[in-house]
């Protein structure tokens, strides 16, 4: 990840879940009822059965006058978009009748709270409510455009609906129809006693006027063109640059993060392009039987977040694995992250085509660690095929990219090594900080790291000596969750022994590790008096599920380092315990599926960072224009 990929990583923090539509209307309907108490105060002491019941009539105008607005929109957004082709669901049209409400709640309490400072009088209150009431439909108008991918004609009719209703009950409830010239017998009798209820509204009502509706209906079309101007200016460079929409991201993005939708699969499918990949599969089975462990390594990025695309591979191949599953991290960085998560499908048949060709044996070497630079490697022959494991801590590391990923691994195979299961540990991060957070590039000095420890390795496993491997799993799901930084698999433990030197291998299910953390674990397993093994590595598996609400959440920075280090010491034991003569293999198929695609994420992570910093100055600019417009409107309409 780059400090620009970062930077938009970072923008998780806005991450949430769009609660339930009835806690959201629950909510409206409560903040209508005191905002109906604040402004509608009869000034009654609530000390006596007389205030109470006052107190009780304002919080009743309030949800009336400001809450059915809220509540016809909750029912009636997303079946009037839908109606037209959209795909506004009833969570996300509750929680944006409620932002609506809440935005026109805080523009009206704070013009009364003007009226009252100044000689302004209550008819400003009514001019700042029109203003709400057009400032509510530009924002409807904005999400439901993103969200629905609607033309502005056809999303201004769902946009339209809280506002449209609100001014139909101020209408009626303010007597407005007495000033307009509708006479007759006709009138008299059917129109003014459901139109002109004005005996039935609150006192403060008389301020509004018809020319408060007409200016209402002006403002709205004025702020409906400064909205498809902001999203014209700012979708400019995404078309050309991409040939993607700003709106199909936008609305991809709310849809995942407020309901765990895949709107966002389509968006990256489209940006997507064609890639090969490597799947490696070493498998180790009892002699003849069946499956005991299997390690599963693609050479693809399991992101970008949550379950999108491949962000939740590691628990795909856990379910799909007859043995105990280690899908660790691979060298490959964001630009090969699935588009989507059938591509996920397609890797698992290409892992269960290269299982059904592995050739077993049950001789393996004793491991060896070799370093170069700041790059260390672990690494373990299984006949004429290798495991090796990469770690560059305790230096700060994350993502290595594809190519240098295949160069290390071909280098090692220049050894005389076959077939190559090359694990980035992934296992040492210092999270967001820093210029470009340790992503391993081509032609870097820890790119050549790599590939010198790679070869180093393989000269090393070519004069190991060898023996019958055996081999001990152990797996916790543990207690904690992605919240804290562990994800589903938990943590999965490997020992492998061989002419009595015994190797661990432990997983866990997380993104990269906090600083220390895995030299911590190291020193508790193969260091000291009597050490556990002999040799041991840790290794994440960089599943993005943990990454949903935050975007550095590594392992060790939300648990307790001392629970972890006793867990995964009892893991590791168990392993030992576990261990049995098997047999053991390698083998490598081809798949090929749409990743996101050469320099497509910078791309994507540079154009949604410009949104974010110069989009806020520039919507801000918008809005005072579209401001000094309806100043000029209320002047002079």
């Amino acid at each position: 990840m780059t400090a620009t990929q970062s930077d938009l990583a970072g923008l998780s923090r806005f991450i949430f879940r769009a609660p339930s539509w009835y806690a959201s209307l629950a909510f409206a309907l409560l903040l209508a009822a005191m905002a109906g108490v604040a402004a509608f105060d009869t000034g009654t002491s609530v000390r006596t059965w007389r205030g109470l019941f006052f107190l009780g009539k304002d919080a009743w105008e309030g949800i009336f006058f400001i809450g059915i607005p809220t509540v016809v929109a909750v029912f009636g957004t997303t079946g009037v978009d839908r109606f037209v082709g959209g795909k506004l669901t009833p969570n996300r049209s509750s929680l944006l009748a409620l932002v609506s409400e809440v935005i026109m709640v805080a523009i009206v309490t704070a013009a009364a709270i003007v009226s009252v400072l100044t000689p302004l009088g209550q008819r400003f209150v009514f001019d700042a409510l029109v203003l709400a009431l057009a400032s509510v439909f530009a924002f409807r108008l904005l999400v439901i455009m993103a969200v629905s991918q609607s033309s502005i004609l056809v999303a201004a009719v769902p946009a339209s609906i809280q506002s449209l209703t609100a001014a139909v009950l101020l209408f009626i409830y303010s007597g407005a129809l007495r000033f307009l010239s509708v006479g007759g017998p006709l009138s008299n009798a059917y129109l003014t006693p459901y139109l002109s209820r004005a005996d039935h509204a609150p006192a403060a009502f008389s301020a509004i006027s018809p020319d408060h509706f007409l200016i209402l209906g002006m403002m709205c079309g004025v702020y409906a063109f400064f909205v498809y101007g902001f999203i014209v200016v700012v979708d400019r460079p995404w078309r050309r640059s991409l040939g993607v929409s700003l709106l199909d991201f936008l609305g991809g993005f709310i849809g995942h993060v407020a309901e765990g939708s895949r709107e966002l699969e389509t968006f990256f499918e489209d940006l997507g392009e064609e890639a090969i990949v490597p799947v490696t599969v070493l498998s180790f089975r009892e002699p003849d039987g069946p499956e005991k462990a299997r390690f599963v390594l693609p050479m693809i990025h399991p992101g970008p977040m949550g379950e999108i695309g491949g962000g939740n591979f590691p628990e795909r191949v856990a379910r799909r694995s007859e043995g105990l599953a280690f899908p660790p991290h691979a060298t490959a960085g964001h630009d090969f992250n699935l588009v989507t998560e059938r591509e996920v499908d397609t890797i698992l048949d290409a892992a269960d085509d290269a299982h059904e060709n592995i050739d077993y044996g049950t001789e393996a070497t004793e491991s060896v660690r070799t370093e170069s630079g700041e790059a260390k490697m672990l690494g373990q022959g299984f006949g004429d095929d290798a495991l090796l494991v990469s770690t560059y801590a305790p230096g700060f590391a994350d993502d290595v990219e594809y190519a240098v990923g295949l160069s290390a691994a071909a280098e090692a195979r220049t050894t005389g090594l076959d077939d190559v299961l090359l694990v980035d540990a992934h296992n040492c991060n210092n999270g967001l900080d820093g210029p470009d957070l340790g992503h391993v590039t081509p032609g870097s000095r820890r790119s050549f790291d790599m590939i010198t420890a790679a070869a180093l390795t393989g000269e090393r496993l070519g004069e190991a000596e060898r023996g019958d491997v055996s081999l001990g799993v152990a797996w916790h799901r543990t207690s904690w969750t992605p919240m804290q930084g562990i994800g589903p698999l938990g943590i999965r433990v490997s020992v492998t022994e061989v002419n009595e030197q015994t190797t661990a291998y432990v997983l866990v299910d997380g993104n990269n590790m906090e600083p220390g953390l895995r030299d911590e674990l190291v020193s508790e397993l193969a260091g000291g008096e009597s050490p556990l093994v002999d040799v041991v590595e840790v290794m994440t598996t960089d599943t993005h599920i943990v990454n949903t609400v935050k975007a550095d959440n590594q392992v060790g920075a939300a648990l307790d380092h001392d629970e972890l280090r006793a867990l995964v010491s009892d893991l590791v034991e168990e392993a030992k315990a576990d261990c049995e003569p098997v047999e053991a293999g390698v083998a490598v198929e081809r798949a090929e599926v749409t990743v996101f695609g050469n320099d497509r994420t910078e791309t994507l992570a540079s154009h949604a960072n410009a949104v974010v910093s110069m989009g806020g100055a520039f919507a801000a600019s918008v809005i005072l224009a579209a401001m000094a417009v309806s100043v000029l409107i209320f002047l002079f309409a």
